[in-house]
Parts: C-alpha cells; structure tokens; sequence
C-alpha cells in the first residue's frame, strides 16, 4: 500500500512540474502576456492575457485526456492503451525534434485570440499529450478488486482524476509563466522579449520522447 502512495504521489508530482516546465517555456505564450501589458501600458493586460491562455491551455488538456478518461473502462487494455500513448508521446518528440519549426498554421492565428492560439499550441506541440501517459499512470486499477467496481464508476472516477489532472496542471502552469511574465514586465521590459528570446525546440522534443520512454518503461 505505501507503495502505491509513494507513486501516486510521484505522478501528482509530474503532473505539477510539467505545468511549471510548460508555463516557463517561452512557446506556450507568456511573451505574448507581456507584449499585451506593454502595448497597453495597463498590468491588467497581462492578467487579462494570462487568463486566456489558461483558458486555452486547460481545454485543450481536457480535450486530449477525455477519450483516455473513457477509455480506462477497458481494464483489461489498460496496458495496451498506455504503450499506445507512449509510442504516440515518443513520435511527436522525434517529429518535433527532426523539422525543428512551428506548426504553420499557428501564424494565420492572431495573437489577439489567445484563447484559440493557446488551445492550438497545446494541441500542436504535445504539451496535453504529453500528460496522458501521467493521467494513465494514475488511473491504474490493477490493484483494487475490479470485480466490484462497476464500470460507470470507473469512467466516473476517471473522469473526475482527468478534470484534477487537467486543473492542478494548468494552475502551475499559468503560475510559473505568470511570475515570469510579470518579472520581464516589471523589470526587464521589451529589451528581454526582443533580445532575450531562446528557442527551446529541441529541449522540447526530447522531454517528450522521454516521458514517453518512461511510460512504456512502466507500463
């Protein structure tokens, strides 16, 4: 039983620093929080555009982990399922790491639509996929006595830990790029977002492969 607390406990762990490695990484969107500031003039602007991107970034999380939320009624897949989001994880990071460029389409969206851009973001860069191998990780039922579980309950129980995963996951995310955004706000200014701009592709492209090496290590 400690056993399993102990990775329980790991996997809410994940799930809180891939929020802060994604709320740090410039790609997901707070430059764009700041510019909003700065182009304003108003520290409202950038809490205004720090919420959109929450917004966008929260719903792309729970679209991506939905189908998994349902899928872990099939019990006796589970394991299949969760090599199946490895692979997919390990894919997209080797995909991202070989074309070392941004998804074109997010260009024809404007930045004044943070909502979208930050959902199509998400989407396009792995960062929700990225977390369905964690939210699997914690919806393991091989332990518990699955002869009494009806399988509402389940799909109920999943449903409510992607909900979690996806809320407790954002909230570190937008904090983290939020204290960033608001101390280049504060104290750094354009000076930062025009010169101090780093490219994080290729740092990107290998966490995913290895949270998906990791996931099919443990599967």
């Amino acid at each position: 039983m400690a056993d399993i607390y102990s990775t329980t406990a790991g996997l809410w762990l994940a799930v809180v620093a891939s929020g802060l490695y994604h709320g740090l990484n410039p790609g997901m969107g707070w430059p764009l929080a700041v510019s909003a500031a700065l182009m304003e003039r108003r520290a409202g602007a950038l809490w205004r555009a720090l919420g959109a991107l929450a917004a966008g970034h929260l719903a792309a999380v729970i679209v991506i982990l939905l189908p998994f939320a349902v899928m872990t009624v099939l019990i006796d897949w589970q394991r299949e399922i969760r090599l199946a989001a490895g692979i997919a994880v390990i894919v997209l990071g080797a995909w991202i790491l070989v074309t070392k460029r941004h998804p074109r389409f997010l260009a024809r969206v404007k930045p004044t639509r943070l909502v979208l851009w930050s959902f199509l973001v998400a989407l396009a860069h792995g960062a929700a996929l990225m977390l369905v191998p964690i939210y699997l990780g914690l919806c393991r039922t091989e332990e518990l006595d699955t002869a009494h579980r009806a399988a509402e309950a389940l799909m109920s129980s999943s449903l409510f830990m992607a909900l979690g995963v996806a809320l407790v996951h954002t909230a570190a995310m937008i904090g983290a790029g939020g204290a960033v955004a608001w101390g280049v706000y504060r104290w750094l200014g354009l000076k930062f977002l025009t010169r101090g701009w780093f490219d994080l592709e290729r740092v990107w492209g290998a966490s995913l492969i290895l949270v998906g090496v990791v996931a099919l290590a443990t599967a």
